[in-house]
């Protein structure tokens, strides 16, 4: 199984907890949790695939649950049992998440795959690493499922911020003309979608859909503006993101989105 070697290169360098500690990265972090915590019970055991630098499988052990993780890059690796407390009952591998094949069917309660769908770039693959954690979830398990949303990345990157040339990316064919859909390929290292992509995706599975939520909204797009914001407006904030963050006239305008279901019944 052949290694992205663009992925590895960006996350031996890239530091994914300062990201998530800013105030406007924190948004993201605490949707997720509030989402986690809604379905997480006392004995639950949760895999996290994908466990970067361990920022959600350590809140979660440092909470008292079991958690096991598989990272695919060997530095996050090394930083996540930096990071690791004497009394954590966790346990990180080095694994891919299209290839599961050492843990048993049907094991956990609870299954984050909160990064590799930023990084793989045809279906075939994305329902791979799809079908692989159903397959390791219990019955009547949850899965949440995390993928770079298209057009809050192209609003905040390209238009507000010009970190992406939007002319040169539909010059390349990055960006249709017509449409702005993206297209991405393991050079860029993010493959952006929309919620269609991940509605045909997920129709092939028995599984229930509970939330699709905008993980972060606007906050990428307005960071300088949150960052500067003292606690009560932030906090009041964060009440009005959480109020509007599964409303379908709002689900595009977000860099991040997260995909919230129960594993059912095989057909």
């Amino acid at each position: 199984m052949k290694t992205n070697q663009y992925l590895v290169d960006f996350y031996n360098t890239y530091d994914e907890d300062s990201r998530l500690r800013l105030k406007h990265g924190t948004v993201e972090f605490l949707t997720t949790m509030r989402y986690i915590e809604k379905y997480i019970n006392s004995g639950d055991c949760v895999l996290e695939i994908g466990a970067g630098n361990g920022r959600y499988s350590h809140a979660l052990a440092r909470q008292g649950y079991t958690v096991d993780a598989v990272e695919l890059v060997s530095h996050n690796i090394e930083v996540f049992r930096k990071n690791t407390l004497p009394n954590e009952n966790v346990n990180v591998v080095q694994g891919n998440a299209l290839d599961l094949s050492f843990i048993s069917d049907n094991k956990y309660d609870i299954t984050l795959l909160l990064g590799p769908l930023y990084h793989l770039y045809n279906s075939e693959d994305k329902k791979q690493a799809l079908s692989e954690a159903i397959r390791v979830t219990k019955q009547g398990g949850i899965i949440f499922a995390a993928y770079v949303i298209s057009d809050g990345c192209l609003l905040d990157e390209g238009f507000n911020h010009g970190n992406i040339n939007v002319a040169e990316y539909i010059k390349n064919g990055l960006l249709d003309s017509e449409t702005f859909a993206a297209k991405s390929e393991p050079k860029d290292l993010f493959e952006l979608v929309r919620k269609e992509d991940i509605d045909e995706l997920m129709s092939v599975f028995p599984t229930i859909r509970l939330h699709y939520v905008a993980t972060d909204g606007c906050s990428l797009l307005m960071r300088e503006a949150i960052d500067k914001m003292d606690s009560d407006t932030f906090d009041l904030y964060l009440k009005y993101h959480f109020a509007t963050c599964e409303r379908e006239d709002l689900a595009g305008v977000t860099s991040h989105a997260i995909d919230i279901f129960k594993k059912g019944i095989s057909r």
